[in-house]
């Protein structure tokens, strides 16, 4: 269906931080599927794992016992503040399990007959029909109305705006189950969240019985340069949700809670692929491979390098380029409104440079390359995209 506005490009193979076109072409990716392949392409550790767990089991649904399963959410448990997991497919799904067990926690633990989530303006939380109605984007549901009922929405980093609303929603008596917000805004433009800001959010949460849920579906897993994107707010929610880099390019995703946040009992919740030998392997390995090979200390020394880079870049075109901004591998170079550019236009004019990028939102394009990128590689697509820069404005 023609759901996708594609580029003219057909990948056919990929090694490492390197992608191949059908005509032998070879492009340095910074998008990773985007923010999906934390290893690379075609990781030696990733498919030996892959090829050696098909040839013992691929899926037996959760019928059954998963050793697999278990093992990650051990994992899991072990590197974070959280005590249980459930496994879906992909982002979208963990955010809809995260909304369910939200409207859970507003029926039970606060009384609520008709629980409100508040979510951030400008936030993306998936394109099932809850999810992308918690996405505070109006773009996104022009088409799908009716939307779902019983969400909010307040300006990012906002804290006066956000108490207003939550003094509002809560005049009556309790109406709030959740707040539901990302780390670091990626599809809405690379924002970092404001620690201040979310350690009020913390405080006001812990005072009303709200859940605070994280969004962490492109930010978690190593890509800020801390394994979940909440260490670098200091603020530790109920709830995160993760998927993208989790399986390395196999779909898996993930609603990780504390103890006192699981509401969900047999029946409540389920599905089908959810967690199955092959997808939790492949999030084993991951998170093994990111421990074995010291890649947060990496992602940080890249991430500074890269931000370092871009900010070299905007200074040598002030005209065309506002800033940078972005954790670890994660980060947004900023167009000048005035400059008549479009971050779909330099992605695009980047592609015939051999460059792989994408954009996030209108004026900000995005670098989310895989997290074992080198500083030779940034090199060459910081010069890849001054060149693409230049083809657009000399």
């Amino acid at each position: 269906m023609d759901t996708y506005a594609r580029y003219p490009l057909e990948l056919v193979r990929g090694r490492d931080v390197w992608v191949w076109d059908s005509h032998g072409r070879r492009y340095l990716d910074c998008v990773a599927g985007i923010a999906v392949n934390a290893l690379g392409h075609s990781d030696g550790a990733l498919r030996r794992a892959l090829a050696r767990q098909l040839g013992r089991l691929q899926h037996v649904s959760n019928l059954y016992r998963i050793p697999e399963q278990e093992q990650l959410a051990a994992l899991i448990r072990a590197r974070s503040c959280f005590d249980r997991v459930f496994f879906c497919n992909s982002g979208a799904e963990a955010n809809e399990a995260a909304i369910k067990l939200a409207r859970k926690h507003g029926h039970q633990v606060r009384g609520i007959a008709q629980p409100l989530i508040l979510t951030a303006q400008a936030s993306f939380h998936g394109r099932t029909l809850a999810a992308v109605t918690a996405t505070g984007q109006p773009k996104y549901h022009q088409g799908f109305e009716p939307m779902v009922q019983g969400f909010r929405y307040f300006p990012y980093n906002d804290i006066a705006a956000f108490e207003a609303l939550l003094t509002t929603c809560e005049a009556s008596g309790p109406q709030v189950a959740a707040v539901l917000l990302e780390p670091l805004q990626g599809e809405g433009g690379v924002i970092p969240g404001d620690p201040a800001f979310f350690a009020r959010v913390r405080e006001l949460c812990d005072a009303h019985q709200v859940l605070l849920i994280f969004d962490e579906v492109q930010i978690g897993v190593g890509r800020s340069g801390q394994l979940w994107g909440y260490q670098q707010l200091g603020v530790e929610p109920d709830a995160i949700t993760l998927a993208k880099g989790l399986g390395g390019g196999f779909p898996i995703g993930a609603l990780a809670v504390k103890a006192q946040a699981d509401h969900f009992r047999p029946g409540d919740h389920a599905s089908t692929f959810g967690g199955n030998p092959m997808a939790c392997r492949a999030g084993l390995t991951v998170l093994e491979q990111i421990e074995r090979r010291d890649l947060l200390p990496h992602v940080q020394r890249m991430g500074t390098q890269l931000q370092q880079q871009l900010a070299a870049l905007v200074a040598r075109h002030p005209a065309q380029l506002e800033g940078v901004r972005g954790w670890g591998l994660l980060q947004g170079l900023v167009l000048r409104a005035e400059s008549g550019l479009s971050a779909p236009e330099l992605v695009k004019a980047a592609l015939a440079e051999g460059l792989l990028l994408v954009p996030a939102g209108p004026s900000v394009v995005r670098f989310v390359p895989p997290l074992v990128i080198q500083p030779r590689h940034l090199r060459r697509a910081v010069a890849s995209l001054e060149r693409a820069l230049r083809t657009l404005v000399d």
